[in-house]
């Protein structure tokens, strides 16, 4: 008498395998993806073009009332370089947060009826958030092409490094708020108003300096623990510093900077992925 094969062990229907079974399932990532995309840009008559012009937009808002009107571009050699190569890593965080937050609870059909990882939907979040980066790297990168800015490898090394932190540090967050937004919805006004926030705590509008020069001891230390002005430093420093005439003094110990920073990044990853994969599996009775 032959023996019957052996099975795999039954799974609960709500285990999870975390990240790792998201990559497993990467064919139900691409249709998220595109999912949104299509759903975002339905009946629009630019389409993905809107990547370019929101970007433009508030560019030339903030140049023209920052660097003419409030005159931080007669004290910054090619501001707009400067203003722009911080914009576009902070508007990445600030999207990667607003649109996490809102990906549970905005396929709260999909969580109700069907079992597939819930963390799909925050890391669908996050590469839609990449796609829209792009437009902003490719104008940046023309520019300071423009301008005569030249490749540095270690200044290029440096650049990876703050998109690291950004998409670490965005993604880990974006699975806490996402999950807390299960349960709290003023999480999603929270975070439209700490945008705003975001958009000042780093040294895109103004150089950091302004802060060392005026702000007490303490504030300056706080201050230089934001991984935001990190990664922003790292991105000026490989895109505008090259093609400034003068000198420009970065924050001290950029470098152990960033290790710190990428290490904090990595902290906010871990404890966002492990909450997320605890919170889940009451999704289904709250939505």
């Amino acid at each position: 008498m032959t023996q019957a094969p052996s099975l795999p062990p039954l799974l609960e229907p709500d285990a999870s395998g975390g990240l790792l079974e998201v990559f497993r399932r990467r064919y139900l990532l691409r249709l998220l993806v595109r999912r949104e995309l299509r759903a975002r840009y339905k009946s629009s008559v630019l389409g993905l073009g809107w990547s370019y012009v929101r970007p433009a937009v508030y560019f030339c808002v903030y140049f023209f009332v920052v660097g003419y009107v409030l005159g931080a571009g007669r004290k910054l050699e090619n501001f707009g370089v400067y203003l722009f190569s911080g914009m576009v890593l902070i508007n990445l965080f600030n999207e990667i947060l607003h649109s996490s937050t809102r990906s549970v609870t905005g396929h709260a059909a999909l969580v109700r009826k069907i079992f597939l990882p819930r963390e799909l939907f925050p890391v669908a979040s996050v590469l839609v958030s990449l796609v829209h980066f792009v437009p902003g790297l490719v104008i940046l990168l023309a520019a300071t092409t423009a301008l005569g800015w030249r490749p540095d490898v270690a200044a290029l090394g440096g650049a990876l490094a703050g998109f690291v932190i950004i998409v670490l540090l965005g993604l880990g967050a974006g699975l806490l708020l996402a999950a807390g937004n299960v349960f709290l919805r003023d999480l999603e006004q929270a975070v439209d108003v700490t945008a705003v926030v975001f958009m000042w705590s780093a040294p895109m509008i103004y150089p950091w300096t302004f802060v060392r020069d005026v702000a007490p001891g303490w504030v300056l230390d706080l201050y230089l623990l934001n991984p935001l002005v990190t990664a922003v430093s790292l991105f000026q420093r490989a895109f505008w510093a090259p093609g400034i005439e003068g000198q420009f003094t970065f924050p001290p110990d950029l470098a152990l900077r960033t290790v710190g920073s990428l290490a904090f990044a990595l902290v906010v990853f871990s404890i966002g992925q492990q909450v997320f994969a605890v919170a889940q599996r009451r999704f289904g009775q709250e939505l």
